[in-house]
């Protein structure tokens, strides 16, 4: 059984646009755009009715049936969600997959990560354009491609990578692209190329046809067989809901998102919290460039999460949960979602939880839709709410008030997971493991220049040096912890340092670059990513990321001063400390820790000033041609 991308929500929509899943050809003629309106748009009822909450999922299905959105139908949709047309489309336009222009009946998006364009990412490219008859960032004269490009997919470990109709395909090279294309142009559906033996959706064989798991090193914690579920609930309901944090807050388990905070400690603080419902929330949306473990965490021990989120939902009293996936691992949805019917039929969600009256908890997949911003968990609570992924002022905290203003327990896959093998071995057990002040494992998501790539469970405390052998990078130069967001590091200063929150802490990424790499140009193309990435609501972020990241251009370019160096490094201080979120407080770190640790790749390229001109003044770029500049002034340009 395959998952119909359209198949949730719009039942009345009209298939403007041939579904993929069948086996329609698709160049064979000129294909033109359908415009929906009138009677067609008024039909657009729905079995999840007029929650607003559940937009994104309404423009999935819009996306996923027209291939773009169109705004007639928003505008026939604002009234029923007590909206108008205006906030629903500034809704839409803040997220990557949502089109409001036809994007292809096959829409491609290629990955355009630092890791995609240091393997065959140029050859990758100048083959889709050819085959496919387009430029990247638009639709072929046919309609039936659209080519994109997209930041990291969680696909690091396999570059170059894509999507084509949100279905993945891995370690591309011009001859598999030519292929891939050929084969939809016959009018095979994109699942059928990557899964050529037609597995159920629902299957884990389905997302191994798909993706590679590349888990290279088990430990203690994770990817042991999964506990037995009615036993872990049975055990569960053995102890009151304070001792279960209690449990929690004694094994020094800390989250695995990236700050690190007491997981004890925050359900703690929810449960405690005023209020006449609660949430429990699974940050699934690893969006930071490099990571993927929280990809082959839900792939290889869904159950182990599942469960992770029923005992705090337990323990903080909650009824109703969100597992927010990323829109890039949609093919997971449907694995996932059968993972919770397989719990529904033997009594472990839903109401009366393993027998016990009042225990009733449930959760749904909320599919994310390209915005790196949301895995800050106040711009993901907004997102689940129907809204931008903007993220909110602190305080008050998710914990205090979270989804719709309510107490709301919001942790990551990883920590979940933890969670549920704490309270299975015991607190005494998970802080035997690690260090003194890092207690358990750490899941590493190891990609770049290794002989073996994949994901890694290390105990903290475990130096660089070590993880650098068992990876195979006997070349390494730098080492990116933590992604862009983190810092870079020499790898021969730093093989002695040790992974851990007191040392080098670590959200999960781990990227190695050999001594062939061009350390200024991945500190710009990360600068990119931020400038792409910023929500845009606060003046540091969204203009500051631009000053650092044409600051790395002129450096490139051979124009950039010892005094524009200064102030970029003033710049980033500002952006650092003035933004609203962590998005921008982390931002310029690309530029701050790579300066930091390679000062040399830098001073290299600075230029002497000569005169009172800026080294970054070029008078055929300052001077505006008159005809261009009375052209901009009437408005005709």
């Amino acid at each position: 059984m395959r998952g119909s991308p359209g198949s949730r929500g719009y039942e009345d929509l009209p298939e403007a646009i041939p579904s993929t899943s069948g086996r329609e050809r698709s160049g064979d003629s000129l294909y033109r755009p359908p415009e929906p309106g009138g009677p067609d748009a008024r039909r657009c009822s729905t079995g999840i009715g007029a929650d607003r909450t559940r937009l994104l999922d309404m423009l999935w299905d819009l996306q996923d049936t027209w291939r773009y959105v169109p705004e007639p139908v928003l505008a026939d949709l604002a009234p029923k969600l007590g909206t108008t047309l205006l906030d629903l489309r500034e809704t839409a336009s803040f997220y990557h997959f949502f089109h409001d222009r036809y994007a292809g009946r096959h829409t491609i998006y290629l990955s355009t990560s630092v890791l995609a364009q240091q393997c065959d990412y140029d050859a990758v490219l100048a083959t889709l354009e050819r085959e496919t008859g387009t430029l990247i960032g638009g639709v072929d004269p046919s309609g039936a491609f659209g080519l994109f490009e997209t930041p990291c997919i969680g696909l690091s470990d396999q570059e170059p990578a894509m999507l084509v109709d949100s279905i993945p395909f891995t370690r591309l090279n011009s001859a598999k692209v030519t292929s891939i294309i050929a084969g939809l142009k016959a009018g095979h559906p994109a699942v059928e190329l990557a899964d050529p033996e037609i597995h159920d959706s629902r299957t884990v064989e389905y997302v191994d046809s798909l993706v590679e798991s590349n888990l290279r090193l088990p430990g203690v914690v994770f990817f042991r067989p999964d506990p037995y579920p009615e036993s872990f609930v049975e055990r569960l309901l053995t102890r009151p809901p304070e001792e279960i944090v209690e449990i929690l807050a004694e094994s020094e388990l800390r989250g695995r998102g990236g700050a690190g905070f007491s997981t004890g400690v925050k359900w703690r603080m929810v449960a405690s919290a005023p209020g006449p419902e609660r949430y429990v929330i699974c940050n699934a949306d690893e969006g930071e460039p490099g990571t993927f473990k929280d990809r082959v965490l839900l792939t290889r021990s869904p159950r182990q999460v599942l469960l992770g989120m029923i005992a705090a939902a337990y323990a903080v009293g909650a009824r109703h949960g969100i597992l927010y996936l990323r829109g890039e691992y949609s093919y997971l949805r449907d694995y996932l979602e059968q993972t919770f019917e397989e719990f529904r039929a033997r009594g472990l969600l839903g109401t009366g939880i393993g027998g016990r009256a009042g225990f009733d908890f449930d959760l749904r997949v909320q599919r994310g839709a390209g915005a790196y911003v949301c895995g800050e968990e106040s711009a993901l609570l907004e997102s689940c709410e129907g809204k931008r992924g903007t993220p909110r002022v602190k305080p008050p905290f998710p914990a205090q008030s979270g989804f719709l203003g309510l107490p709301t327990c919001i942790d990551n896959v990883e920590t979940f997971a933890a969670a549920a093998r704490v309270l299975e071995e015991g607190s005494r057990w998970f802080r035997a493991v690690g260090t003194e002040d890092s207690a358990g494992t750490r899941l590493l998501s190891v990609a770049g220049d290794v002989s073996w790539p994949g994901v890694y469970e290390i105990e903290w405390g475990t130096t660089l040096g070590e993880v650098l052998e068992h990876v195979g990078a006997p070349d390494a130069h730098a080492v990116q912890i933590g992604g862009p967001s983190g810092v870079l590091v020499a790898a021969a200063e730093a093989r002695g340092r040790r992974i851990a929150f007191e040392d080098l802490p670590c959200n999960g990424a781990l990227t190695i670059f050999d001594p062939t790499r061009d350390l200024v140009d991945i500190t710009r193309q990360h600068l990119d990513f931020f400038v792409a990435e910023s929500c845009g609501i606060c003046v540091p972020c969204r203009a500051g990321n631009v000053e650092l990241r044409d600051f790395v251009a002129r450096l490139q370019a051979g124009r950039a001063s010892r005094a524009d160096f200064a102030r970029a490094l003033a710049c980033a201080d500002t952006v650092r400390r003035a933004s609203r979120c962590g998005l921008g407080a982390t931002s310029p770190k690309p530029l701050l820790s790579t300066v930091e640790a390679f000062p040399a790749a830098f001073e290299a390229k600075l230029v002497d000033e000569r005169g009172p001109l800026l080294a970054s003044y070029v008078e055929d770029e300052a001077v505006v041609p008159a005809d261009v500049y009375r052209s901009v002034r009437e408005g005709r340009r």
